[in-house]
């Protein structure tokens, strides 16, 4: 049988991913009766969830929550991310871009500065150094001044303490390229997880301790980057690079590079998700009431994408971001399907605006329902289950009011745990999913609804990473491929055979209740 007439549940297990249960798989070593009987008992095949199959340029790319969600949400596989930047550098058109040509103008003819704020890693999730050094040649070729980084340390999408690595590169390039007419440093930095990167409003405090940093200069004063880390780590030699402090390079007891009137900026991340917060700081006006900015300087501010298309924030930015259209959404829409979209904060963007292919409105408000859980705003190892109950008792709540076709849901906690690097908090995080799923396995028998389940990505099967200095916390996604399972108690659905990935699963679900894939999409799995 093709089609169910019950209620359809999209459950998105974020970071558990399929692995050998090695020391380091907190998901072989979490507690999971309900994985496994759905293993053992019910349809399912593994799905890739990296690399070529959601638009990344290489296999060896790691897959992430916004891409994967893209994926999930339309059916089909667009240039992403680093891709989208690489065509973009490779071709000259970011060069060419009206954006560039006018930041560039604006720099010479003021004789100002030209700032860069990213992430300093070639994790290829947030962002590339690469991309960074493309850029700051550029401007020394178009005959800029000035050009100064302030660098967050990353450790998640690569090795737990790897920042020097990229610090020294930079460091490389910077004195390779710096003389007497162009002037290029480091300014300020921090780790990712301590200053700017923060997303969906869950921590401004750590937006504004990135805004003071890099634009006023007020954080701890060293002579380098490396100074920086390096105090660090003998503070705390087990200090994980996205928790490095802020710090702010300074010569004679003043910083190198605060943000002054007439500068420009680009902030060359080119994932939206922690990019969205810094972006309002600099392209909002007086109304901006998130946290107290100071002095605003009067500044060109532009994104590497543009990271919100509904906002149009930032109103600047170097490269356009993938068209997405025929969304799974629009598609049950047009059959008059009901849908409900649920997760807490951490991934609640994840459920709707990458799923509706970076769109912040719904397609329909009379047919879609989106129900945010406000998430505590705690280190995630120290409350592992973060809003998994919650979560699960709204999808209970919808399946049992009748209303909707179509739910779905996101648990971050494999994910955002997995980052941690802390394999007894990652294992209790998989498993009190693996609680939940029982609980909706339940409700799904009792109240006549049917589960698909999935992840977007791997991240809590590898915890370690075996290194020359023995074993380190790993704190980045995997290459790892994810389940795709289907329960459902009254009907046999079979899964064909085949190299499927996360594209793959909107044509499935579509097939699963009855609508006509879009002629665009991968193929149905059933």
């Amino acid at each position: 049988m093709s089609k169910t007439n019950k209620p359809l549940v999209l459950i998105v297990m974020d970071g558990i991913g399929l692995a050998a249960a090695t020391p380091g798989n907190a998901v072989a070593a979490a507690d999971t009766p309900n994985l496994d009987g759905l293993f053992a008992n019910h349809p399912w095949i593994s799905i890739k969830a990296h690399g070529t199959a959601v638009g990344l340029p290489e296999d060896s790319d790691m897959g992430n929550s916004e891409v994967g969600h893209n994926a999930l949400g339309c059916g089909q596989i667009y240039a992403q991310g680093a891709k989208l930047v690489n065509e973009s550098i490779s071709s000259g058109g970011m060069f060419r871009s009206a954006t560039w040509t006018q930041l560039s103008g604006n720099v010479k003819s003021y004789k100002s500065t030209l700032h860069f704020i990213g992430l300093l890693s070639d994790g290829n999730v947030h962002s590339n150094i690469d991309h960074l050094l493309a850029m700051i040649t550029q401007a020394k070729v178009d005959g800029l001044p000035a050009v100064r980084v302030h660098i967050l340390l990353d450790g998640r999408d690569v090795p737990a303490q790897s920042a020097l690595q990229y610090v020294d590169k930079l460091e490389a390039e910077l004195a390779r390229l710096s003389d007497s007419t162009f002037c290029a440093k480091i300014a300020s930095g921090g780790g990712r997880q301590t200053i700017t990167m923060d997303r969906y409003g869950a921590n401004w405090p750590m937006v504004k301790a990135g805004w003071d940093t890099h634009v006023h200069g007020d954080a701890a004063h060293f002579a380098s980057a490396a100074d920086a880390i390096n105090a660090a780590r003998v503070q705390n030699p087990a200090i994980i690079d996205q928790d490095l402090p802020a710090f702010v390079i300074a010569k004679d007891g003043c910083p190198v590079g605060k943000i002054t009137d007439n500068d420009a900026v680009v902030l060359f991340n080119f994932r939206g998700d922690r990019a969205i917060e810094l972006s309002m700081a600099f392209d909002t006006g007086p109304e901006f009431d998130k946290f107290d900015r100071g002095v605003v300087p009067l500044v060109f501010y532009a994104g590497m994408l543009q990271y919100d298309g509904d906002l149009q924030l930032p109103r600047n930015f170097l490269v356009s971001p993938p068209d997405i259209k025929h969304t799974l959404a629009e598609q049950l829409i047009s059959a008059g399907i009901t849908q409900y979209a649920v997760s807490e904060t951490q991934k609640f963007g994840h459920v709707t605006y990458f799923w509706n292919g970076n769109k912040s409105e719904k397609f329909s408000e009379s047919l879609e329902t989106w129900h945010e859980i406000p998430s505590d705003v705690v280190p995630f190892e120290e409350r592992p289950w973060m809003k998994a109950a919650e979560t699960t008792d709204a999808v209970i709540d919808a399946i049992k009011s009748g209303k909707y076709g179509f739910i779905r849901a996101n648990f971050p906690a494999g994910d955002m745990v997995g980052h941690t690097g802390n394999m007894q908090a990652a294992t209790i995080a998989v498993a009190s999913v693996d609680l939940c799923l029982g609980r909706l396995m339940a409700a799904a028998d009792e109240h006549g609804a049917a589960l698909v389940i999935t992840a977007d990505h791997g991240n809590a099967d590898e915890m370690f990473d075996e290194t020359k200095k023995g074993t380190q916390p790993k704190t980045a996604h995997t290459l790892n491929p994810v389940p795709f399972i289907i329960y459902d108690n009254t009907q046999k659905f079979v899964l064909k055979q085949g190299q499927y990935g996360l594209a793959n699963v909107a044509a499935t679900v579509a097939a699963m209740l009855g609508v006509a894939p879009h002629g665009a999409w991968e193929e149905s799995m059933i």
